[in-house]
């Protein structure tokens, strides 16, 4: 049976304290912190990320038959936005990419397509709300992958179930920033029924009764209704998940695999996980853990959820996260506005800009941006393409412009020098000013440049390695 082969979590560098907001505006906020995702990131971006932690710490030889791309904050209609992931990944061009976007629920579409097909499953999400207001404390920004596969498997699902029913507890319109929600003891009266039905269900076709259960996650949109659920279930008070939204807030669509995946981190071989999302009705899925986890989490690049949100930055301010999140217009920067970028020269540089491929000559010699020429013996079209996103390289030299066009001035541009060649001009993003040296350690990381009549402009910046 198809089950969990590898995951990978991505947890924005930036938190913001909900201190932070009811400081500025005498309301709103509370106690803990959310995960706020970087003014060049969108949630392509997060899902990259979070999908290049899940194939690097796949079984060798493992590639997804595709990518099924969840989200509710797509960065594109009318384009699939999985075909972004697709090319960053560097996946074959026989592999599908698949959007299932609009709904927190699509998450669990994206989950079943893709542990049906052995595919690669990305769930990525941006959550907002006015200013003081519930969702903006309470949201996070966050990704998380799942690669699906029938051979050295962490966990298989032993039973399912979904409940559904049509009501109106939370909607958006498109071109709407934030939700609306109607009275909470609405949502709780529709949605405890429902999972009721759902949870019965799973644990009779799992052989188990709630107590049983060694995890049990319980997440969604509705804070009263996922309370109310997780009193009345009679799961064991140890069983029940920390939901993290302390630490990170509600990564909506994400969520649930977030804290999937932090089960994961630390649970022990043949344990029962229950995973139930409240979105629209409920959906209940039912894993067993194998004995594959040790030897998963004994890889050196292996990190854990905990440690992912404990190498982050708590420190960015509320007027930094008004700016990036389109709520506070500032005055831009005395430059021109970039031009748009063009499709026919996207499509020709395909595998530099979202692969991020460099040429090697004859010698060895690595080439960035891509060449026909080789630099040393002059050699026309002799190269062969080499993979640069994941590795590591160091600055050789860099500058602090504060004019540049940017959302997030100063602009801070360094020479990067690659590990076993290739040297290239980057942004540098995550990262202090005051604190960037010559000879510091970075990484690749895929972000959005900028955005120039409703086209994105994607490619690879650096960031500090932690």
């Amino acid at each position: 049976m198809n089950g969990i082969v590898s995951y990978g979590v991505y947890v924005p560098y930036w938190r913001l304290q909900r201190s932070a907001i009811s400081a500025a505006l005498g309301s709103g906020g509370g106690k803990g912190s959310r995960a706020v995702a970087s003014y060049d990131q969108d949630t392509t971006a997060l899902g990259v990320e979070a999908a290049r932690v899940a194939l690097a710490q796949a079984p060798a030889g493992v590639e997804p038959t595709g990518v099924w791309f969840s989200t509710t904050e797509p960065a594109y209609l009318d384009k699939t936005n999985a075909n972004a992931i697709h090319a960053a990944l560097a996946l074959s061009s026989s592999s599908a990419a698949i959007d299932v976007i609009g709904s927190v629920r699509s998450g669990e579409g994206a989950r079943f397509a893709a542990w049906a097909s052995e595919g690669l499953a990305v769930l990525a999400d941006i959550r907002t709300g006015l200013p003081g207001g519930g969702d903006e404390a309470a949201g996070g920004d966050g990704a998380v992958a799942f690669l699906y596969g029938a051979d050295d498997v962490l966990g298989t699902p032993i039973a399912n179930a979904s409940a559904t029913g049509e009501f109106t507890d939370r909607w958006r319109v498109p071109g709407d920033s934030h939700s609306k929600q109607w009275e909470e003891r609405f949502g709780e009266f529709a949605y405890l029924p429902l999972a009721d039905e759902a949870i019965t269900a799973a644990l009779k076709d799992a052989g188990l009764t709630a107590s049983d259960l060694d995890h049990v996650i319980v997440t969604g949109l509705h804070a009263r209704a996922v309370g109310a659920v997780r009193k009345a279930i009679g799961a064991r008070p140890d069983a029940l998940v920390d939901d993290l939204t302390a630490v990170i807030g509600n990564t909506g669509v994400a969520h649930g695999g977030i804290l999937l995946a932090d089960v994961l981190d630390r649970a022990a071989p043949n344990q029962t996980i229950a995973m139930i999302t409240l979105a629209d009705g409920c959906d209940v899925v039912i894993w067993r853990t194998t004995d594959a986890l040790a030897a998963y989490r004994a890889q050196p690049a292996f990190m854990s959820v905990s440690d992912r949100i404990a190498k982050t930055n708590d420190a960015l301010t509320y007027a930094q996260f008004l700016t990036w999140r389109g709520m506070l217009r500032r005055e831009p920067p005395r430059r021109p506005e970039p031009e748009r970028p063009a499709g026919p020269p996207s499509l020709r540089s395909i595998s530099w800009k979202y692969g991020f491929f460099g040429s090697v000559d004859e010698g060895g010699f690595v080439h960035l941006p891509p060449s026909r020429v080789s630099m040393g013996s002059g050699a026309i079209d002799s190269m062969t393409e080499k993979r640069m996103a994941d590795v590591g390289a160091t600055i050789a030299t860099f500058t602090i412009d504060r004019l540049a066009y940017s959302m997030s001035p100063p602009v801070v541009a360094a020479v990067i020098d690659f590990d076993g060649g290739g040297r290239m001009q980057c942004e540098l993003t995550d990262v202090d000013p005051a604190q960037v040296r010559i000879g510091d350690r970075v990484e690749m990381t895929f972000r959005r440049l900028y955005t120039q009549d409703g086209i994105h402009n994607y490619f690879w910046k650096a960031r500090p390695t932690r």
